[in-house]
């Protein structure tokens, strides 16, 4: 680590992030493709995706469309959308399951020390989770 010096020897860490399976499987051949540039140059690659992608299927959106007129029975607009990041709903969806994540508290600060949750949103929270289960349960949604 010193200044105006070449590193004998570089590594990195990359973080990536995909929304679909083939996707994954594409940065997965990308990355294995890797080579030198250099003549006595090597490039290493390990790692992988420690879980799938949460996609956005038939079912998934179906899904959302209940949790939306849930949200509407209780005067809220609720809005589609993705964080890049992952939960447990990565799994349950890559067994064909319809998942939808981000329905718990409100808030900010995931995994950070100034994590919170906004409190006077849980009730209604609990209402949409509620009335998208009363709604699941109504139509028999199946896989």
């Amino acid at each position: 680590r010193r200044p105006n010096v070449v590193a004998g020897e570089a590594s990195a860490l990359i973080d990536v992030r995909v929304t679909t399976a083939a996707e994954a499987s594409r940065v997965e051949a990308a990355l294995a493709k890797l080579s030198a540039r250099r003549p006595g140059g090597a490039v290493t690659v390990s790692g992988g995706f420690d879980r799938p992608p949460l996609e956005r299927t038939a079912a998934v959106a179906s899904l959302f469309a209940l949790a939306r007129e849930a949200a509407r029975e209780l005067g809220f607009e609720l809005e589609e959308g993705g964080t890049g990041g992952a939960s447990d709903g990565n799994f349950t969806a890559a067994l064909g399951v319809p998942t939808l994540d981000g329905l718990g508290a409100d808030g900010a600060g995931a995994h950070a020390a100034h994590e919170h949750i906004v409190v006077a949103a849980l009730p209604f929270r609990a209402a949409l989770v509620a009335g998208l289960l009363q709604r699941v349960e109504d139509l028999k949604i199946d896989r």
